[in-house]
């Protein structure tokens, strides 16, 4: 396995970690998390959504715990808790896991765009030029990535402004009762918006890139609570717009509460906002691509572009051969819960054991 490090001209300011974090995060699962909350929770959902951010703010607390004990990536810190053969087994899991989450965040978008507006072109062609813009992105190196996410995380705050046109069809007694579910259905909730929360574990990826890593952390406590308010201000803005019965059958409430806006010079306002949601994704399915190929790179000692070619055609030929409604809901359950149990699961036992190994001085 190759080591970690990483050239300094490559690496980028620690606060730029608040723009990647934030950008993986706000994702797909933007636009549609409110139907399956509002099915759990209603609306009690938001305290679904703090207590998933609380959860996360742990998560990286522990990321950050981790690698101040062992610097690196996660690979380096599998190899030394569990030894080659263990240590990579859960390497590639990990990179497993970055392939499938950029697959899910492409075929989700793929599937809003055939809806919104060209339904009968086929999904391939819409993967293939993600795909070459993606590999365009990577071959800059992870300072471009970095820029696009800045990009990103700018055009999200943009977008909330117009959820600000939904506030005026609002009826706020749409938010009583509060307190009116049980504990198990609040946790229920809290899983249902994971898929809405993850992103921020391409920590483990990128945290040699940053200078002074461990200046980073506020940074990352920063962008996991800029996305957590986001979601929230989604997520209210929805109860008051939508009864609940409307919210539970909307498949994607966020572009259906922004396609209202009109403008005197604009007849087909989804448009734009379709598109302009793809400006937000884009970083989604690039750094975990690029984590992914990364991630195989360091494993099996190759050029990064081999892999990320590879990546790309397998993502491809899903796109051609098995790609339908079926298969994105397959994807949406291996990610959710699963994706999030393993890493909730995962990360605290990590730690355990690296830190007992410090202890004994066997790391």
């Amino acid at each position: 396995m190759n080591p970690a490090g990483v050239n300094e001209k490559d690496k980028v300011q620690p606060f730029y970690v608040f723009f990647l974090v934030h950008a993986m995060q706000t994702g797909i699962g933007v636009l549609s998390f409110q139907r399956v909350l509002a099915k759990s929770t209603g609306t009690d959902g938001w305290i679904s959504i703090i207590l998933a951010g609380l959860i996360v703010h742990l998560l990286i607390w522990v990321i950050y715990k981790i690698f101040s004990i062992v610097p690196g990536d996660i690979l380096t810190v599998n190899y030394q808790a569990f030894g080659k053969w263990m240590g990579n087994f859960f390497s590639l899991l990990f990179i497993l896991y970055f392939l499938i989450l950029s697959l899910t965040v492409m075929i989700s978008y793929i599937q809003v765009i055939h809806v919104w507006m060209f339904e009968e072109v086929p999904a391939w062609s819409f993967s293939l030029v993600f795909l070459v813009l993606i590999y365009y992105i990577n071959t800059g190196g992870f300072r471009t990535i970095t820029g696009i996410a800045f990009l990103s995380a700018t055009m999200t705050f943009g977008l909330l402004f117009f959820l600000f046109y939904a506030m005026k069809y609002s009826e706020f007694t749409n938010l009583l009762p509060i307190f009116d579910h049980s504990i198990l259905d609040i946790w229920k909730g809290t899983r249902n918006v994971s898929l809405t929360m993850i992103g921020f574990e391409l920590i483990l990826m990128f945290y040699p890139f940053i200078k002074d890593a461990k200046s980073s952390q506020k940074y990352a406590h920063g962008g996991a609570l800029s996305t957590t308010l986001t979601t929230l201000f989604i997520y209210l803005v929805s109860l008051v717009f939508y009864s609940q019965k409307q919210l539970v059958m909307t498949i994607w409430p966020t572009l259906s509460m922004t396609s209202i806006v009109e403008l005197s010079f604009i007849q087909r306002f989804e448009y734009i906002d379709v598109s302009w949601w793809a400006i937000v994704i884009i970083p989604n399915m690039t750094i975990s691509l690029w984590a992914a190929s990364r991630g195989f790179k360091r494993l099996f000692n190759v050029q990064q572009k081999y892999p990320l070619w590879g990546m790309s055609l397998i993502i491809l030929m899903i796109n051609i051969f098995f790609f339908d409604i079926d298969s994105l809901n397959i994807l949406a359950r291996i990610i959710n819960p699963y994706g999030v149990i393993f890493l909730v699961s995962y990360l605290p036992l990590l730690l355990v054991i690296i830190y007992i190994k410090k202890k004994r001085n066997s790391l």
